[in-house]
């Protein structure tokens, strides 16, 4: 063999020792599709394992202990329901009949009530935290304990409701309808309470009203002797009149009583 066509030889042995067969190139793609497959399976079938158990329960009918988080059940019939302990966190209720239901210890945090009702339920320990509840109707509920923190719930009416020990720290309160209602023992640290109606309520515990917005905040005629974290400046931009009673050191301001609008 000439020195030529040695070194030709030898190019050849190199150019070919590069580059796989094409029979070795779908043996290496197949490998490697199905390696991707042995991962993927198992991790799509967990993903549709949860998608189906949360529609099973969003189809359920109600029960204690249901959990129907994030479910769509705007504007339907649900009086006289047992919602024992069950789990309502971000569910779709606006507009939905939710009277006469039994929702203690129940959790509805971040929520959309709006326009919903629950007129006579019982809602004792529940968790409202953040829900969106303007204009909701709680007359007559039963809620001790319940827990309303940064709520939206405006124009809220919770007329003759039961509210001791109620938590509605940072609460969007405004114009909601607390007349005749027991809120003994309430709190609303940092609320919102402008033009709140709190006419003709009951309490046998002191309320906190700490750095609470009292803009034109319905007082009159409420014993808030021992109430906590009362301020003058609050005092003097609510609305009380000759019956209100203040804590020592406070004084009723001169525009009381104010008119109503």
């Amino acid at each position: 063999m000439s020195i030529r066509g040695g070194h030709q030889a030898h190019v050849e042995f190199r150019r070919s020792s590069k580059a796989p067969s094409p029979s070795r190139k779908a043996g290496l793609g197949s490998a490697i599709v199905l390696g991707f497959l042995a991962l993927s399976i198992p991790c799509v079938a967990f993903i549709l394992a949860g998608r189906t158990a949360a529609a099973a329960d969003c189809g359920s009918t109600p029960e204690p202990g249901i959990d129907w988080s994030g479910c769509k059940k705007r504007a339907i019939m649900l009086q006289g329901s047992n919602f024992r302990g069950a789990n309502l966190g971000e569910a779709d209720l606006a507009l939905t009949d939710m009277s006469l239901t039994n929702l203690t210890s129940a959790n509805l945090e971040k929520a959309n009530l709006s326009r919903a009702w629950f007129t006579g339920a019982t809602l004792t320990k529940a968790n409202f935290n953040r829900v969106e509840a303007y204009r909701v109707g709680f007359e007559g509920v039963t809620a001790n304990g319940a827990t309303f923190a940064s709520a939206e719930l405006q124009r809220a009416n919770f007329k003759n409701a039961s509210l001791a020990g109620v938590d509605f720290e940072k609460a969007e309160l405004g114009r909601a309808d607390f007349r005749g209602a027991d809120i003994s023992g309430a709190s609303f640290p940092l609320a919102n309470l402008s033009r709140a109606d709190f006419n003709k309520a009951t309490f046998d515990q002191p309320l906190d009203f700490s750095q609470a917005f009292m803009f034109l905040t319905r007082i009159e005629g409420l014993d808030l002797t021992n109430a906590k974290g009362l301020s003058q400046e609050q005092v003097n931009l609510a609305c009380g009149d000759a019956n209100t009673r203040l804590p020592a050191g406070l004084t009723a301001p001169p525009n009381w009583p104010c008119p109503f609008d």
